[in-house]
Formats: C-alpha cells, sequence, structure tokens
C-alpha cells in the first residue's frame, strides 16, 4: 500500500482546494451581482460557516488584540483581492482575467523573502519571470482584455501578499483563529466601501433567487472548507508553492469555462501556449522541491 509523507499528503489536498477554487470565477460570472456586492455577500456567509464547525470541533479560539488586528488587516487585503479579482471578470471575460491571475507565483517569489526575512531565491524569481513571459504573450494576443488582465495581475499581487502573511500566521496561531478573523476583518473593511457606492448609485443590488444559490455555493463550498484548509496546510509548504500551485486554478477555470460558455471564452493559439508555460514552471517547483534537503517547510517529512 503505498504510503504518502505528510508533505505529499499536504500537496494532495493543496491540489484539491486549488481544483474547488477553479469554480470560483464560473460562479463569480453566473452570479449577476457587481464584484462588490457578491464580495459582501460572500464572505458573512463563509465566516458564519467557519465559525459553526470551528465551534463544533474545537471551539473558538481568543488571540490577544495585537494579533486580531493583524489579521484583520490581512483580511482586508483579502477581501479587496476577490473585489479586484471579481471586477476584472465583469469588466473582461474569465479566460483573460485568470491569465492575469497566474502572475502571482512573481509576486510571492518578491513578498516571501521580504517577510521571511530570507535570501531571494534565484529559482523562485525564474519560475516568476516565466509567468511574466507567458502573461506578456497573452497581452500581445488578447490585447481588447487588456483593462481586465492588468487588474487581475493586481489581484494577484494582493493573492499572494496575503498568502506570504498567512504562512506566518499559520506558524503561530491556530489555522481556524486566521481565517476567521481575516474573513471577519475583511467584511467589515469592505462594508464602508460598499455603504458609500450605495449612497452613490453604485452599490445595494438585491440577489436573484439563483444569485442566492450561487452565492450559497461559492461561500461554503468555494470559500469556507478550501479557505481554512490552505492556512493549515502551510505549516507545510512554503507561500511560493501555495501561489506557484494556485496557478493551476486558471487552468481549470479556462477550461471549465470553455466547455460552460463556450465561444465567449474561445482564446487565440498564444493564449493557450502561455498558459502550458505557466504549467511548466508548476511543474518545475515541484522537481526542484522533491530534490531539496530538508531546510525548508516544504521538505517536512
Amino acid at each position: 500500500m503505498l504510503r504518502l509523507s505528510k508533505y505529499q499528503k499536504s500537496l494532495a489536498e493543496l491540489h484539491l482546494v486549488v481544483f474547488i477554487w477553479g469554480f470560483t470565477a464560473i460562479l463569480g460570472k453566473l452570479i449577476s451581482l457587481s464584484a462588490l456586492d457578491l464580495t459582501l455577500y460572500r464572505m458573512p456567509v463563509a465566516l458564519m460557516a467557519m465559525m459553526a464547525h470551528t465551534h463544533w470541533r474545537t471551539g473558538l479560539p481568543i488571540l490577544p488584540l495585537r494579533a486580531r488586528m493583524a489579521l484583520w488587516g490581512t483580511g482586508l487585503i483579502i477581501a479587496l483581492h476577490w473585489l479586484t479579482f471579481y471586477h476584472a471578470i465583469k469588466i473582461s471575460n474569465i479566460s483573460a482575467t485568470l491569465a492575469g491571475f497566474s502572475s502571482g507565483a512573481f509576486f510571492a517569489a518578491l513578498f516571501e523573502p521580504l517577510i521571511e526575512r530570507r535570501r531571494v531565491s534565484r529559482y523562485e524569481i525564474g519560475l516568476g519571470l516565466v509567468a511574466i513571459a507567458a502573461l506578456y504573450l497573452i497581452f500581445q494576443a488578447e490585447s481588447a482584455y487588456a483593462g481586465g488582465m492588468l487588474i487581475a495581475v493586481f489581484s494577484a499581487s494582493l493573492s499572494a501578499l496575503f498568502a506570504v502573511l498567512n504562512g506566518r500566521f499559520a506558524r503561530i496561531y491556530p489555522p481556524s483563529a486566521v481565517a476567521i478573523h481575516e474573513m471577519a476583518g475583511g467584511w467589515l473593511g469592505i462594508v464602508p466601501i460598499w455603504l458609500l457606492m450605495g449612497t452613490t448609485g453604485g452599490g445595494f443590488q438585491t440577489p436573484t433567487v439563483q444569485d442566492a444559490g450561487w452565492i450559497m455555493i461559492l461561500s461554503l463550498l468555494c470559500t469556507a472548507y478550501p479557505f481554512l484548509a490552505s492556512i493549515r496546510l502551510m505549516k507545510q509548504i512554503t507561500a511560493f508553492t501555495l501561489v506557484l500551485t494556485v496557478n493551476l486554478e486558471p487552468l481549470y477555470g479556462i477550461v471549465f469555462a470553455r466547455l460552460i460558455f463556450g465561444e465567449s471564452e474561445h482564446m487565440s493559439g498564444s493564449f493557450y501556449f502561455g498558459t502550458i508555460l505557466i504549467l511548466l514552471s508548476l511543474l518545475l517547483n515541484g522537481w526542484i522541491k522533491s530534490r531539496q534537503k530538508p531546510t525548508t517547510p516544504d521538505a517536512i517529512a
């Protein structure tokens, strides 16, 4: 019988998480609400689910005020990431948005050494640049979607930043505490933006019955479990590996979008070539990590 190490089990679960995340862009397009309203409704539903699960299993953890404030701030970064991600989908299409989002590995390679106070890894920077080069090819081929892709790149930088921060938090605090406080902080952080937009005619959209159903799926299946799991898994893997593996999310999302939405998601040959380059960088990272000595979280057996 095949026996897997802790790292291999963590990596397998991470791929399950990323596969689930591949549906988030699809749901973002199916939901007719604006990106702001979508994010605002998504977060409290996911928060209540995580609180119920944590209360049932271990009880809700109590953290000092300084820790809570740090997590609330990180939660706002997460909320802004989701807000920009879904806005990019609304103004372009799923494939273009996910292509821009694949630049996250480059930002993780920059942020992680700064926050973790370690040397910059030349190979991580190199793999991140591969993703940027692939993105450049996609930009050249799909210039009509440049606006959405640029916003998606910014969203990817936010995603990489909170992934690195969560790598530190996961080693100090219970993952459930990290997830709950971040979700609460993110939701409370965007409520003032939502209220301001509502007074200027840009918010307060009421979800339809169909929207409500999609929001429940997005919040419970594609947010609550994956968000908790991704933080817990960072005890075994680095933020860079998490972000690079998340580059599979665009691949899954693009395939799903093409199958579901058909011609509206049809892209050029250069677009798909760029996507393959990103996938190759992911495989190369996994091969390099498998040959490393056990000096990083990725190498924990």
